[in-house]
Formats: C-alpha cells, structure tokens, sequence
C-alpha cells in the first residue's frame, strides 16, 4: 500500500519561500510519477507541478512557472516543492499525489495536471501566505 505524507507547509509574508516534501513508502522508487496539486475552499483541486519517473522531465502550471521548482530524490523516496516569490494568491492547501504506476511519457506529457491521472494520495499541507 503506497502512503504519502506532506510536510513543510505553514505561514509566510508575499515574497517569502517554502520548501514542501513528500514522503513515500511503499512504492518501487523511479516507478511512479509525482505531482503537487492545491486546493482552496469552494475551487476544483488544481495541478502545480509534476515530475516524470526518473526526474528528467519536468511540468508547471502557469500559475507557478519560474517561482516553484519540483525535484526528486528517489534515494530517499522524496519529493520536494520549491516554492519562492510566494504570493496570496498561493494560499492553499497542497497535495502530493503519485501514478500507480510507470506512465508513458507522452500521454503523461498531455495529462500531468487531470486528478485522475493518480492513484495515491497524501493528506496535504496547509500553504498561507500573507500580503
């Protein structure tokens, strides 16, 4: 059974930054596809980012692109959420999900940010950022 668990959230100024990890346990490393989503109260949980199976290719919203930076360490079965020039806007709490399994680079190209996409999911971290 894969388990996801989030940490690194909390309270931040406009401008600041934030670095969210997530833990993963139970899974083949370098097997499954890892994205970050967020959602705030009364919206559609939206994609952030996500990074292919062996951390070669990587995807952004618009929302987040040249702020936020994703990577993994699949060593240590993590995945980070760089997130810089944070703005209120970016308030929201944030999800780690991941693929059950390898997907095809393509389609996983096209598809990155659809919730459907992913078998697994974490419980979230609080993000707030203040103006």
């Amino acid at each position: 059974q894969v388990q996801l668990v989030e940490s690194g959230g909390g309270s931040v100024q406009a401008g600041g930054s934030l670095r969210l990890s997530c833990a993963a346990s139970g899974y083949i490393v370098g097997s499954n596809a890892v994205a970050w989503f967020r959602q705030t109260p009364g919206k559609e949980r939206e994609g952030v980012a996500a990074v292919y199976t062996d951390g070669s290719t990587t995807y952004y919203s618009d929302s987040v692109k040249g702020r936020f930076t994703i990577s993994r360490d699949n060593a240590k079965n993590t995945v980070y959420l760089q997130m810089n020039s944070l703005k209120p806007e970016d308030t929201a709490m944030y999800y780690c999900a991941c693929t059950a399994g390898p997907p095809g680079r393509r389609d996983y190209s096209s598809s990155w940010y659809k919730l459907a996409r992913y078998g697994y999911w974490g419980r979230g971290t609080q993000v707030t950022v203040s103006s």
